[in-house]
């Protein structure tokens, strides 16, 4: 998109989706940006059907159960409340008012500081709206539908399902069925020691068929919210 481009887009709009990614270990059959072709991909489909403004993607964010993993880049929850809050007053001083951030890391604590940014901004900017959620928030329906169990999470079936039909090349095998065992309520630093495979559900259910359904559900789910706004 070009600086004309941006321009007419904001005459059509004054909604953008900023989706937020992660690089971290998923397995030996995903790759460390999972989570970021599969919210921009997503979104890529959806703005096709929708219309909003599409903000390139955050590819970092705070990763804390894969920490340590080879290749998980971790940043810090301030860094990545402050990359949010920079650019939502960057597309707010062009007239955008309604902020859709999207993350295609599900991570709980990396998710309260997207919702802690957002907060902050509203409450400096009366006019503006943000909504914030997870890919398995907006996915949560299509889980039940595809019976997916509730302890699948990450590098699993829908995940790998995702990027067998919207990235199959980086698809590399089927990985295999496997869960962390971090003790219940501890923090601890060596995070290896409780889950050293990245995998948290059971990939070898995954399917194309699958994840272009998941597609299509993000994209109905998506709509919803937006009629909302």
């Amino acid at each position: 998109m070009t600086s004309e481009e941006f321009e007419y887009g904001l005459q059509q709009t004054d909604k953008v989706i900023i989706p937020v990614g992660s690089i971290e270990a998923h397995g030996p059959h995903l790759p460390l940006a999972t989570d970021l072709y599969t919210i921009y991909e997503l979104c890529k489909h959806a703005v096709k059907e929708i219309k909003v403004l599409l903000a390139p993607p955050l590819c970092y964010g705070l990763c804390r159960s894969t920490h340590g993993l080879p290749g998980t880049i971790s940043i810090k929850g301030e860094t990545l409340k402050q990359l949010i809050l920079d650019i939502l007053s960057e597309f707010y001083q062009f007239g955008l008012k309604k902020f859709i951030v999207l993350s295609g890391h599900a991570g709980g604590t990396h998710l309260c500081y997207l919702v802690d940014a957002c907060e902050e901004f509203v409450r400096e900017h009366k006019e503006a709206k943000c909504f914030v959620a997870s890919i398995c928030d907006l996915l949560k329906e299509a889980f039940l539908e595809l019976k997916i169990t509730p302890s699948d999470s990450h590098a699993g079936e829908w995940e790998t399902s995702l990027m067998l039909y919207l990235k199959p090349c980086l698809v590399k095998g089927e990985g295999f069925e496997d869960y962390p065992k971090f003790p219940r309520h501890w923090i601890v630093s060596n995070k290896k020691d409780y889950w050293n495979s990245g995998i948290w559900g059971n990939p070898t259910l995954a399917s194309t068929e699958k994840g272009q359904l998941l597609v299509q559900r993000f994209i109905y789910a998506l709509k919803s919210v937006l009629e909302t706004f």
